[in-house]
């Protein structure tokens, strides 16, 4: 027993994580329904980035979408130009371009030149763009909006280069993944396997830097951050820090996703998506370790589950669900253990207050009598026919 207690709590909750995914998931889903999960496990690997960003750092991101994005067409381009084969380029290019392959695209035939520039683009354009807006102290509701608005550039943009990024249509087709059959079930399960894997080491990766002075510093920030300036160190460096590690977990997010989904289009990287991965954080607790993923895939699940009970109502039950949680799990879905301890904490101090007073009352009525409760004798009054005059006293 004392061993178990030994044992952080968070390795508990990520061995019973790895026993759900990788176990039990993959012998009770359907294959259908396998790969929603692994949707869903995307969503939750972007959802764990905002809660680096957003529930430790006060970073309200609402473009995150941008790096999710960003990973995933990375992904798609990949994926293509490896159907097309060598020199050759992608069905759409033909049908709606000249047939020719930009400059850019080609570094993307390479499988480690595609892995690396997932890890390392993403990361890189949330630190170029942090250090534009954090070291001119931009923050709060300006740099939600400001992060809302580069969502709305990025799908504009690829809407509008329908000639190399496939247009409103997006990327899709997708046959192969390094080599892989995506037709063939075995193939598609191991991606999902992926997506688990990804989840669970992100977590231990963030719980990591939880309990680091950095993310000591990074709550400091948030609640305080010209105290944090005053003791010596840079706000900006640190929310430039989160920020960038928060659109690395987006973009591996929006990665694994294409394979998985089978297609990436603006209308997964816009504004709405951005909008929605918040809300799963929100739902699920955005300053704990786990509600973020948690948050998203259950926002995920019964928006699935909803859409195909209620097709035209569905959204009004989605809506409904944010106000409940809201209301009463103001920090999200994680915190329900809490509550529920913090609630038996109250009513058992509240009667062992009762027993106290109970107790009290007992020992009053044991101590007092009710000859005790008569009134004494008063004492003899001066003049009266039992006290000695004055006269005598002088005597």
């Amino acid at each position: 027993m004392s061993t178990l207690r030994r044992i952080p709590v968070a390795w508990i909750v990520i061995a019973v994580a790895a026993v759900l995914l990788f176990a039990l998931a993959p012998a009770l889903l359907t294959p259908f329904r396998l790969s929603l999960l692994g949707k869903y496990l995307c969503y939750a690997i972007v959802a764990v980035g905002i809660g680096l960003a957003w529930g430790r750092g006060g970073m309200l991101v609402l473009g995150q979408g941008v790096f999710f994005g960003l990973g995933a067409y990375l992904m798609a381009m990949h994926l293509k130009l490896a159907d097309a084969g060598p020199g050759r380029a992608p069905d759409f290019m033909y049908l709606y371009g000249s047939g020719e392959v930009p400059a850019w695209w080609e570094p993307l035939r390479s499988g480690p030149v595609t892995i690396l520039a997932i890890l390392v683009l993403p990361a890189a354009l949330a630190a170029v763009l942090g250090l534009a807006i954090f070291s001119r102290r931009v923050r709060g509701a300006y740099f939600a909006i400001l992060s809302q608005a580069l969502a709305a550039a990025f799908a504009i943009l690829l809407i509008g280069q329908q000639a190399t990024t496939g247009g409103t249509n997006g990327l899709n087709g997708f046959r192969g993944f390094f080599g892989y059959n995506l037709n063939d079930p075995v193939n598609q399960r191991m991606i999902y396997f992926f997506a688990a894997t990804a989840l669970l080491l992100l977590l231990l990766a963030t719980w990591q830097l939880y309990r680091s002075r950095f993310g000591e510093l990074l709550v400091a920030v948030r609640d305080s951050e010209e105290r944090v300036r005053f003791l010596g160190y840079n706000p900006a460096t640190v929310k430039l820090v989160a920020y960038a590690m928060a659109a690395f977990m987006a973009g591996i997010g929006g990665a694994l996703f294409v394979p998985i989904v089978g297609i990436i289009s603006p209308a997964d990287v816009g504004i709405i998506p951005s909008i929605a991965f918040l809300t799963g954080v929100a739902i699920g607790g955005r300053s704990t370790l786990f509600g973020p993923a948690i948050g998203a895939i259950a926002v995920a699940m019964a928006q699935t589950s909803l859409s195909e009970q209620f097709p035209g109502f569905w959204t009004y039950f989605q809506g409904l669900l944010f106000v409940v949680v809201v209301a009463f799990l103001p920090n999200g879905l994680a915190t329900i253990g809490e509550v529920v301890r913090r609630r038996r904490g109250q009513e058992v101090s509240a009667a062992a207050v009762a027993g106290d007073t109970a107790s009290l009352r007992v020992e009053a009525d044991d101590l007092i009598t009710p000859d005790d409760l008569t009134a004494p004798d008063a004492p003899d009054a001066p003049g009266s026919d039992d006290s000695p005059t004055l006269q005598e006293a002088a005597r």
